[in-house]
């Protein structure tokens, strides 16, 4: 793809129906579980996405020795173990998580499981991610993990002979990774394992995304949300040779929910279903409440625009679509305001301060807060928008795009970190 991308506005309002591809998050944690269940009977995950987020996964379970059959023309991957009496295969390894927050924060858990010396990295933004939280809550658990890196960030060091059972405490006001990678290893300790969350759990629905993939997988939680306690029996024996497939990507669909808010057109995403694991299924109801009517059925979503208010809103639990939003608040009429969303200042980029930064590229009105954006429509234009290597960031200001002529976006190459055929789609709105 070039490094520059002019994106054309729309020469009138969509009316499209879209397929977009499995979800990233789903997909990770899909591949985990079934390279911790597929010791006995190779497990197989349907719909996979393929993107560099998911391959550096798949690159990974590679080296632990895990044994891989992947079709990528039919989206599937199976994956088993060539070591029966071991949960890890391999006792030493040296990992490359790229920039994927899920490989690194999930594998780092996951590893502890094995009998050996592991090694997890990535690119310098990785490197610039902390995961101290984390590290701190298995050393709890009596493995020795070490942060090699400047305020306890990667790469992470994992020196274990198992993870036994015990009590833990853990922060989850920077990820819920850190607490959804503990609860994916934690039933193949060598005992039981009770969890505390310590202070605020941020996007909370990813956490209950993992609970509810554990539990069609065969994993037994039980769950204290009052409490914010976790108990986990263990060591467990999950359901092998599961064929499990991938819900759509809700992050990616909300590009297109809002292309028809922004263009006052009517877009639906095809097969989401409506007990969605994902809750960021709800951005939707945002825009609903700017002004869009939507609509639910068996075959998808479907989202018509109509004139948009500006609303004050907490994202916190559904944070990868405060770009997305903020895209639509530069069409609305009067102020949005996104609170409650600080931790995105650790994502591939200090999303907050980027989002500032190019809104104001265009003639938007940004107010930048400790914990979120104030959004003030003012007449657009043309503008060169940086990505800062983040895929949502690309996504999301293309979006000003469908109606705004010159908005040029740098880098567009950066979104096969989750939808590396983000833009073919988005011209099918053409149609």
């Amino acid at each position: 793809m070039s490094d520059r991308l002019e994106i054309v506005p729309l020469a009138r309002p969509p009316s499209a129906a879209v397929e977009v591809p499995g979800s990233k998050s789903i997909t990770n944690r899909a591949l985990v579980l079934a390279a911790l269940c597929g010791r006995d009977q190779p497990c197989e995950v349907t719909n996979c996405l393929r993107s560099e987020d998911t391959e550096v996964m798949l690159a990974a379970l590679g080296a632990l020795e895990f044994n891989l059959e992947v079709d990528w023309e039919a989206a599937r991957v199976r994956v088993g173990s060539r070591c029966l009496h071991k949960r890890i295969p391999a006792m030493h390894a040296d990992l490359f998580a790229g920039n994927s927050g899920t490989t690194m924060r999930f594998l780092t858990a996951m590893v502890c499981l094995g009998h050996g010396r592991y090694r997890l990295d990535g690119v310098p933004r990785m490197r610039e991610r902390p995961i101290g939280d984390l590290l701190e809550a298995l050393r709890q658990l009596g493995v020795r993990a070490i942060s090699e890196g400047a305020k306890d960030c990667p790469p992470v060091r994992i020196e274990t002979d198992g993870m036994p059972g015990g009590r833990v405490r853990i922060k989850a006001n920077i990820s819920s990774q850190f607490l959804s990678g503990l609860l994916l290893a934690a039933p193949f300790a060598h005992g039981d394992i009770e969890i505390q969350v310590e202070d605020t759990l941020v996007s909370r629905p990813y956490v209950e995304m993992t609970l509810r993939m554990m539990d069609d997988w065969g994993l037994t939680v039980l769950r204290e949300w009052q409490e914010s306690r976790f108990l986990i029996p263990a060591p467990q024996s999950p359901y092998g040779g599961i064929r499990y497939r991938v819900e759509p990507d809700a992050s990616a669909a909300s590009y297109f929910f809002a292309a028809a808010a922004i263009t006052g057109g009517r877009v639906t995403v095809l097969g989401i279903p409506e007990n969605s694991l994902q809750g960021d299924v709800r951005f939707v109801d945002l825009l609903a409440d700017m002004g869009c009517r939507v609509e639910r059925c068996s075959s998808g979503i479907t989202v018509h625009g109509r004139p948009l208010r500006g609303i004050d809103v907490d994202m916190n639990d559904i944070s990868d679509t405060v770009m997305t939003l903020a895209a639509v608040a530069c069409f609305a009429e009067g102020p949005t305001t996104i609170r409650n969303v600080a931790h995105i200042r650790h994502k591939e980029t200090d999303r907050l301060a980027a989002l500032a930064a190019e809104l104001r590229k265009v003639g938007a009105e940004v107010e930048e807060l400790a914990d979120g954006l104030t959004i003030t429509p003012r007449p657009l234009h043309g503008a060169e928008i940086e990505t800062y290597n983040d895929h949502r960031m690309a996504m999301s200001m293309a979006l000003i795009g469908l109606r705004v002529p010159g908005v040029v976006i740098k880098d567009p190459g950066c979104v096969a970190k989750t939808y590396p055929g983000f833009f073919a789609d988005l011209e099918k709105l053409r149609d």
